[in-house]
């Protein structure tokens, strides 16, 4: 069977990602395929709009499919990782500029490489299920695909709290930060869908939409403002003075991440502010993608919670001692090995 569909239904490209039973993990295959049919389908007047789904409830996408990643990356050959970034990017940045509407519904998990084919779209839907996050310093990589330009647009420090907590949002939050532009029950999906094909009218997103559900990392909106305001070690150290249950949770979780990715995703969220286009981010990310295996935390990462599971990383730098020298050099300029779009 295979792990995407491609087919043009009346007016509307089709775009399904099909292996729920992986959570509809995105493989290097599944990026080419998605690019190929956006590239098909640019200049073919009979294709008005594109919907891209997911099979399955349970996720639209939780990731790229790193598996081969690490096998690659953990002998020494840090190619593959670095070509799959590299076209994966390439596919961001053709969603991100698309000039016709890409419609996305995002049920269930939306993280990583889901966000980087959803988040870029013109119109993002969400339902009742749906938990998107960017969880990569997890597992010592940064946030990618794009995502850092979303984080860098959260309102206040949103962005910071969502890169370095890998927190989960809901439809309501996904909405407030950025990540989604519509909330529509999922029963109305496939007769919304439908209509899609049929007549290529996306004003028949607004009609079905509804107020979201409650949104309880914006009821936190000044509380993260403040607390996510300075660099990684004055986060750390605001959060435990504050001694609220909101930071004990934040600080667990930030404890259990890379600092390296997180002492560099703060600097790409900075960066990302600074520029109006998704291909200058997606270059700030490459900067450490392209070095994550060699120079970062990305295998050890993969180790702990994919290969061993055992959930105890040793990261090659503690909290509080993240050298500035290094995160200069994860962030540098590549030069001739610099992501060309």
């Amino acid at each position: 069977m295979s792990d995407i569909f491609i087919e043009t239904k009346g007016r509307a490209g089709r775009i399904t990602l099909n292996r729920p039973k992986a959570l509809n993990a995105l493989t290097y295959a599944m990026c080419l395929e998605i690019e190929k049919a956006l590239d098909a389908w640019r200049d073919d007047t009979s294709v008005e709009v594109v919907v891209i789904d997911a099979a399955g409830d349970k996720a639209f996408c939780a990731g790229g499919d790193i598996q081969e990643m690490y096998d690659t990356g953990i002998t020494g050959d840090y190619s593959y990782g670095r070509t799959f970034w590299s076209d994966e990017y390439r596919m961001n940045a053709k969603i991100a500029e698309y000039p016709k509407p890409i419609i996305a519904f995002m049920q269930g998990f939306v993280m990583g490489g889901g966000v980087g084919v959803a988040g870029h779209c013109s119109h993002r839907v969400v339902c009742e299920t749906s938990q998107i996050a960017m969880p990569e310093v997890g597992i010592g990589l940064v946030p990618d695909v794009g995502g850092t330009l979303l984080l860098s647009r959260a309102p206040g420090g949103m962005g910071e709290y969502l890169a370095l907590t890998a927190a989960r949002m809901g439809p309501g939050d996904a909405l407030h930060a950025g990540f989604a532009d519509t909330f529509v029950p999922r029963e109305y999906w496939l007769d919304l869908i439908s209509q899609l094909e049929q007549n290529g009218d996306v004003t028949k997103i607004a009609e079905v939409a509804e107020t979201p559900p409650d949104a309880p990392l914006a009821d936190k909106q000044e509380r993260i403002d403040r607390l996510f305001e300075h660099g990684l070690d004055g986060i750390v150290s605001a959060l435990e003075d504050d001694g609220s249950d909101f930071a004990d949770v934040a600080l667990k979780a930030i404890r259990r991440n890379s600092p390296l990715a997180m002492a560099v995703a703060l600097v790409n969220i900075g960066r990302a502010r600074e520029v109006d286009e998704i291909r200058a981010v997606l270059g700030f990310e490459y900067e450490y993608t392209y070095r994550s295996m060699e120079h970062g935390d990305f295998l050890e990462g993969i180790r702990a919670a994919i290969v061993d599971k055992d959930r105890n990383p040793q990261w090659k730098y503690a909290l509080g001692d993240v050298p500035i020298s290094v995160v200069e050099e994860m962030t540098a300029n590549l030069g001739p090995n610099a992501l060309a779009l």
